[in-house]
């Protein structure tokens, strides 16, 4: 059973993120745990969780620092923070940026199989350049699961296309159907 959900998306995401939100069902039996590459505002606030909360039905929160993970949540990392997961606690933390960003997609996505190894989906939305790739290469040694947006319905295919080049990737998507494989490779045991 895949509980554990992992998102990377960088340029085009909001949109993208809005897609897959909607497409999550309240019964999702998983944690959903996005990183958006978001600077810190003029206010060093982000909206991001509020605008997914209003496209989809499962609540949405930037977590706190060791706060515990609770099923059929998305947590968002904050703006200028990275988010990493250990042993059922969310950890948020103000560390070196990673592939020039901070949140980063690697962090998450490394810690993530650290933990909880091949219960993690790990899934690359569109962007720019290569964050998420080292952190999805972990996921799979790990006997996590690779799931990356189709290029051609990525608005920046970039993210896509090396995650497609460097990593033997388990599934690749249009942006529509990903919400809907997530919530089945949650509800699936693995064989």
């Amino acid at each position: 059973m895949q509980d554990i959900v992992v998102v990377g998306a960088s340029a085009g995401g909001v949109e993208a993120l809005q897609v897959l939100t909607a497409g999550l069902a309240t019964d999702l039996p998983a944690s959903v745990f996005v990183v958006l590459h978001i600077g810190r505002g003029i206010d060093g606030r982000s909206f991001l969780p509020e605008i997914l909360a209003r496209a989809g039905a499962l609540p949405v929160k930037h977590p706190v620092e060791g706060e515990e993970i609770c099923r059929a949540q998305i947590y968002v990392a904050p703006p200028d923070c990275h988010m990493l997961l250990r042993c059922g606690h969310v950890h948020v933390l103000h560390g070196p940026k990673e592939n020039r960003t901070r949140p980063s997609i690697n962090p998450l996505f490394r810690s993530a199989a650290a933990a909880y190894g091949p219960r993690v989906t790990g899934v690359i939305l569109t962007g720019l350049l290569d964050d998420g790739v080292g952190g999805l290469a972990e996921i799979k040694r790990r006997g996590g699961l690779a799931v990356v947006q189709d290029p051609a319905t990525a608005l920046y295919p970039s993210m896509p296309e090396n995650a497609l080049k460097c990593v033997n990737v388990d599934h690749v998507v249009p942006l529509h159907g990903i919400a809907q494989l997530v919530h089945a490779l949650a509800t699936t045991e693995r064989v």
